[in-house]
């Protein structure tokens, strides 16, 4: 699912900048797949309803901890 998003980049050579836009990049990500996920459990068959509401709590406990970081780093999302 994340295939189309990931590189592969050392973290020591980025610097502060690439290091910030990359964060918020991932957090960009994280809410639309969100909203995909919260739009699909909608629909979903009852065979599906947990398979989805374990991937949002997942998701939402990325979205969390990339927010966190983001406030540590002093970024305005």
């Amino acid at each position: 699912m994340y295939n189309q998003y990931v590189r592969e980049i050392k973290i020591n050579e980025q610097n502060d900048n690439e290091k910030n836009i990359e964060l918020l990049r991932n957090i960009e990500i994280v809410k639309e797949s969100l909203t995909t996920m919260y739009n699909n459990l909608q629909f979903a068959d009852s065979d599906l309803i947990d398979y989805y509401s374990y991937q949002i709590k997942a998701e939402e406990a990325k979205y969390g901890y990339l927010i966190k970081q983001a406030k540590k780093r002093n970024i305005n999302i």
